[in-house]
């Protein structure tokens, strides 16, 4: 029996389609894709707004005659541990690539409906429509979530500390997993996390503010975990900043309270009478800088690191914004001048004040800053070698309208979407080897030392440190653009050629990544329109293998192929084993 849906575009655009109900979601998305002559990632909502399970058929998802879906996409957004990426499909589904976090095989089919992704120095976890928590990636940065698996239901929000993850739930309570050590333990105060309201991390601590304005901390107890020494001044509290060691909680009335580790901020008895109606606290990780309501600043924490303001106290003045390195400060005034404070920045220390005027926005890495002029020209200082000079590249920053940082290289985005690139070359200094790639590049994401480019079209350019994400694995490369093209298209030859490039990937001895995708990507292809001929058989052989690994998972993703694109089949060219294989397969 058919069901008789009618599926919309944004734009108004539609088509009527009738499947059986035993179809999967996917292939009536593939089908409009295909009659609308539109590509890429798409969404299918209900009439109420909520994201469908493509995996699902229609039967199960209670479909029924005259319903109306629309396709909904929405642009990719990355998340970044130390050194893995991992991107948010506009339909919803993950890619990641890189170390720590860049393998999310074993989690790839609960990645489905995902709305937000966070990540630790080496996990990620990702927040899907329905409120569930996927975690992946290095188990002691708190990539497995198993013991509170259950708990994690109708989260709303997660923060994540160097090896820890804390969720907020609806109901206002909390849920953490990861190192103990990192405050992946909140069992000694979960009584007291109730209706909480937002929350912050250090390197190892969680601080939440309630709905009362009260604090609560937990985790190690020398990176902020402890806060009973200030608990009677922590009210009214309206938002908290963090160092890698200390908290600072602005209070409703702006003044500021401190805990944590001293040589990370912690003590402001110093200057505690200046802080008054204070309106933004800045951090670079051993020091905080508070502008108040006025202009002026307000300074605390490691001198070294930008703690003590004093030498330039008197021209911190109508502050509008401050932008941190690891050891040193950089504010922009109203005039759009900039004044620098904080320690040496090696041999470009200071910046040519005189060339500094018109200043629209500061990037940094680690110890090197770039500020864009209002002219587009980009002028930069601190150390070299981590982006300080970038004399070698400065005529062609012209036209910037947007800088993106890692912890050793700057890239430039200019106006015409080309990138620009200077700071220590194996970390993402050197993009030459992808420039003719780089074009109509929308936005650029960074870990410690490598970059990625998101592309007009979706799709994603890397660079920088292979073993930092600044190399997507070969198989990942091929499914961004190849999916991108061959979605909704529904082209025997195209489908073909695209099956024929994952047919390698499906070899036993590929990694669990590499496999895992391959299958991904034959699952997005319409198979019935390819499975004839001897390239028919190729496939049914490959996947027949595949359906014998000993991965459960993806020897199950692998039986749902051949049923789905042979219709329980085999094509008459199919030998005698292969039959046999599938009529196996089936009955298991």
């Amino acid at each position: 029996m058919s069901t008789h849906l009618e599926v919309v575009l944004m734009s108004g655009r539609r088509v009527q389609l009738a499947l059986a109900e035993d179809a999967r979601l996917d292939s009536l998305l593939q089908c409009a894709q295909a009659e609308l002559a539109v590509r890429g990632r798409f969404s299918v909502l209900s009439a109420a707004g909520k994201r469908l399970n493509t995996r699902l058929t229609l039967g199960e998802l209670g479909l029924e005659d005259g319903e109306v879906l629309t396709l909904h996409t929405r642009p990719l957004r990355l998340a970044a541990t130390c050194g893995a990426f991992a991107a948010l499909l506009g339909d919803g589904s993950v890619a990641t690539w890189g170390a720590n976090g860049g393998d999310c095989s074993l989690v790839q089919q609960q990645l489905i409906c995902v709305r937000d992704i966070q990540a630790s120095s080496g996990a990620f976890a990702a927040i899907t429509d329905t409120g569930s928590v996927v975690a992946w990636g290095a188990s002691k940065y708190g990539g497995d979530s198993s013991v509170v698996q259950d708990r994690l239901q109708n989260v709303r929000h997660v923060q994540a500390s160097h090896r820890a993850f804390a969720a907020i739930l609806d109901d206002g309570s909390v849920v953490t997993w990861g190192d103990s050590c990192h405050g992946g333990d909140s069992s000694a105060v979960q009584q007291q996390l109730k209706d909480v309201q937002h929350i912050q991390a250090t390197h190892s601590a969680f601080a939440v503010i309630l709905k009362d304005g009260s604090v609560v901390t937990w985790g190690s107890d020398a990176f902020g975990g402890d806060s009973h020494s200030v608990q009677e001044r922590l009210v009214h509290v309206q938002q908290i900043q963090a160092s890698e060691g200390a908290f600072a909680a602005i209070s409703h009335d702006g003044s500021v309270v401190t805990w944590g580790a001293a040589n990370y901020g912690s003590d402001s008895s110093k200057v505690s009478g200046q802080l008054r109606n204070v309106r933004q606290v800045q951090t670079n990780g051993r020091a905080f800088a508070a502008i108040l309501a006025y202009g002026s600043v307000v300074t605390w924490g490691d001198a070294e690191h930008g703690g003590d303001s004093s030498s330039v106290q008197d021209q911190l003045q109508n502050v509008e914004q401050v932008q941190a390195s690891n050891s040193a400060f950089a504010a922009i005034l109203s005039n759009r001048s900039v004044v620098t404070w904080g320690a040496c920045l090696g041999n470009r220390s200071s910046p040519n004040h005189e060339l500094l005027r018109n200043v629209r926005a500061i990037q940094s890495t680690r110890f090197a800053f770039a500020a864009i002029l209002d002219d587009g020209s980009v002028e930069t200082w601190g150390t070299a070698s981590y982006g300080g000079d970038s004399s070698q590249v400065q005529a062609q920053l012209k036209d910037v309208w947007h800088i993106q940082s890692n912890r050793l290289a700057f890239a430039a985005i200019l106006r015409d979407g080309s990138v620009v690139t200077w700071g220590v070359s194996q970390c993402g200094g050197d993009s030459r080897p992808v420039q003719d790639q780089l074009r109509n590049v929308q936005e650029i994401h960074a870990t410690d030392s490598a970059f990625a480019a998101v592309l007009e079209d979706g799709s994603i350019v890397t660079w920088g440190a292979s073993a930092q994400g600044g190399k997507q694995p070969r198989v990942k490369r091929a499914a961004f653009s190849v999916l991108q093209t061959i979605a909704g298209t529904g082209g025997e030859a195209l489908g073909q050629l695209v099956a024929k490039s994952m047919l390698p990937f499906l070899d036993a001895r590929r990694s669990v990544q590499n496999r895992s995708f391959a299958l991904d990507v034959l699952g997005h292809c319409a198979l019935s329109s390819m499975a004839s001929g001897a390239f028919g058989e190729r496939l049914t052989t490959a996947l027949l293998g595949a359906a014998r690994w000993p991965e459960e998972r993806l020897s199950t993703r692998a039986v749902e192929i051949l049923q789905s694109a042979f219709q329980g089949r085999l094509p008459e060219s199919a030998s005698g084993d292969s039959r046999r294989a599938l009529r196996q397969s089936q009955s298991t």
